[in-house]
């Protein structure tokens, strides 16, 4: 996934392998060398709280004082701030402001709302990271994959939009106050990447009909899919040319970027100018051809004749503060509070939870890259405040964007104030550029999406889960299908077969076996409760249902713990060894398991500190007695582990 411009998925509390796969690593700066210096120092700045004061002293000072950092991480960089990265972060802010008001009017069409209200949804994020963002890079804003979940769940009605980002909002500032981002890491890899391919393809087939001037055709995947071939024939050639040509465009000057070689000190100074201009140039390359497209646009109405299908009237002006609409009266009455949230259901559940897998894999990629770290929790908090205080200026729910993020760290961006440029300069463009988007064809919107969304499906996973585990295949698989009919049943339906392959792994782990004159047999992993009868069985296929039943040593170091269903097995199988004339016998056991089992009392429990010991004692060996359940013959560290 190269984050050259793109802005899929992301578009980190370490959550685990999966959110490392969720984004690949980002391609290696190729800015000019002066936007390069200053960055480690500001790294350092966002990774360790720095001290607010010399005359603070004493442990509840600075427990207070970390505290404070937490909570407002602007105080941890911000005294330190210098003019270099006043230069730094402004370029940078400007850069990525150039790539979202182009994006912000693409997505909301995704969402199926007015194109203002993307960039409604574009500048709060800017202002509410600076105070509360603990990664320099992270950019809050809409992306394609959120603004794809509204159009599902808002039925393209802007005061759903608004709710559903407040209500979001609210849920996730109570996820990162309660620390439950350990939540996401009950869906899976495969999981996520069965969603993001199949949103891939959501959002591209979606444009095809801006891309080829279509009208009225059904939002719905499948019905979109056959319109789209029914009515292939009323094609305009107008958008269908200037939409492909604006991919060409794009295309080509997101190739230039990716291969401007590193500016060196030693090049002269005219080849170090036109590098900066060209990276300039390729960064903002979304800005460029809209532009350009609208130009176009222009040109022809001029002259009276207009071939493409335009974006139209955009509302002038800043968005209206005010309270989001808990009612909406339409020409068949008030739809209350209650039946807007019956009406957007799952989406309460699914548009929080995806946001926040976003954005947190969003700052831990480039977290990791960086070398610094950012608290998960806190950014929890800081992209629940956002929809939340977005929702009054009307914003629909955003999270972080990969692609602008990319854009933002390549820029040589040092702290989240960059982001107070990207805030101001989309207040601009509402308050003086309106105007000018109604000529932006929508057909050149409809490939600023594509080319957005095209990195997000991955082809490699499949030929990698194929050659890795071939069993991850399946939830990729459901999740990937079901995803057309429904997003939030194929994330469940992923989720939970995800869910019975981790069960099924721990209700009938693997046991190895060593043959010999007594059979030692070792549990590969964890013992839980639906795991018990399994051991059972086979230790009892092994053992006692041999001729002549054999004792058998348990190995028990891979068993961390142990529930009352696992003692009551256990105490069952030394049972029926008693009743068959032979001996199980325990070695590896971890303390707190030993403490356990000694709680339980169980009769004929035998322990032995290794594997030699036991099988002495089984074979009869003279000298060797195992440890009973008397804490007198226990070893002298035992005895005070278990009364610790």
């Amino acid at each position: 996934m190269n984050p050259s411009g793109s802005d899929p998925l992301g578009e980190g509390r370490p959550m685990g392998p999966l959110l490392t796969l969720l984004v690949r690593s980002p391609v290696p700066d190729h800015q000019p060398a002066s936007l390069s210096t200053g960055i480690s120092s500001s790294v350092q700045a966002l990774g360790k709280p720095q001290s607010l004061g010399s005359g603070m002293a004493g442990h509840a000072g600075c427990c207070s004082v970390a505290a404070l950092q937490r909570w407002l991480p602007i105080l941890a960089w911000l005294p330190d701030y210098s003019g270099q990265w006043l230069k730094m972060d402004f370029i940078a802010g400007l850069s990525v402001g150039l790539t979202v008001i182009p994006q912000a009017l693409a997505y909301a069409e995704v969402a199926g709302l007015p194109p203002q209200y993307g960039l409604y949804s574009a500048f709060m994020g800017c202002f509410v990271y600076f105070f509360l963002g603990t990664s320099r890079d992270v950019t809050l804003g809409p992306t394609a994959i959120m603004s794809l979940l509204v159009s599902f769940y808002t039925f393209h009605e802007p005061a759903y939009a608004v709710l559903l980002a407040f209500l979001s909002g609210c849920i996730q500032l109570a996820m990162g106050f309660l620390r439950l981002g350990f939540l996401l890491d009950f869906i899976s890899c495969p999981v996520i990447k069965g969603f993001t391919s199949a949103a891939t393809v959501t959002i591209g087939f979606g444009q095809i009909k801006n891309l080829l001037g279509l009208q009225a055709t059904p939002r719905q995947f499948f019905l979109q899919v056959y319109h789209t071939f029914l009515n292939i024939g009323e094609t305009r050639v107008g958008d269908a040319v200037l939409g492909l040509v604006c991919m060409v465009l794009l295309l080509v000057l997101k190739l230039m970027r990716d291969h401007v070689p590193p500016v060196h000190p030693e090049m002269p100074p005219g080849v170090r100018l036109s590098h900066g201009l060209v990276w300039t140039a390729t960064t903002a390359r979304n800005a460029l051809v809209v532009s350009f497209a609208a130009l176009v646009a222009y040109s022809f109405e001029v002259t009276g004749y207009q071939p493409f299908v335009l974006t139209g009237e955009t509302a002038e002006g800043l968005p209206p503060v005010r309270i989001p609409p808990f009612s909406v009266t339409t020409a068949n009455g008030t739809i209350s509070f209650t039946e807007m949230v019956q009406d957007m259901g799952a989406g309460l559940a699914v548009v929080p939870l995806i946001g926040l897998l976003e954005s947190i894999a969003v700052a831990k990629a480039f977290a990791s890259q960086s070398n610094y770290r950012i608290d998960a929790n806190q950014e929890l908090v800081a992209i629940g405040l956002t929809n939340v205080l977005g929702s009054l200026v009307s914003s629909y729910p955003v999270t972080g964007s990969f692609g602008r993020t990319a854009v933002n760290a390549q820029s040589g961006v040092c702290t989240p104030a960059g982001g107070l440029v990207t805030g101001v300069l989309v207040l601009l463009s509402l308050d003086y550029l309106t105007s000018l988007f109604y000529y932006i064809p929508k057909s050149a919107l409809a490939a600023v999406i594509i080319m957005a969304v095209a990195p997000l499906f991955d082809i490699k996973i499949f030929r990698t889960l194929w050659r890795v585990k071939r069993l991850d295949l399946l939830p990729l698989c459901v999740t990937f299908l079901l995803c057309f009919w429904e997003v939030q049943y194929g994330i469940l339906a992923g989720t939970l077969v995800s869910m019975l392959i981790l069960l099924h792994s721990v209700a009938r782990p693997r046991t190895q076996v060593s043959d010999g004159p007594v059979l030692v047999m070792q549990p590969a992993s964890g013992l839980h409760f639906p795991a018990v009868e399994a051991l059972r069985e086979a230790v009892l296929s092994r053992a006692l249902e041999a001729s002549p039943p054999r004792s058998v040593v348990l190995e028990c170091t891979h068993v961390c713990s142990v529930d009352y269903t696992v003692v009551l097995g256990l105490g069952e199988l030394i049972e029926d060894f008693r009743q068959r004339g032979v001996a199980l016998a325990f070695v590896g056991l971890q303390v707190p398991v030993l403490r356990v089992l000694l709680s339980a009392d169980l009769k004929g429990f035998q322990y032995f500190s290794g594997v030699e010991e036991a099988e002495k004692y089984l074979r009869q060996e003279p000298g060797t007695q195992p440890y009973n359940i008397s804490e007198d013959s226990v070893p002298e560290h035992k005895v005070a582990l278990l009364k610790a």
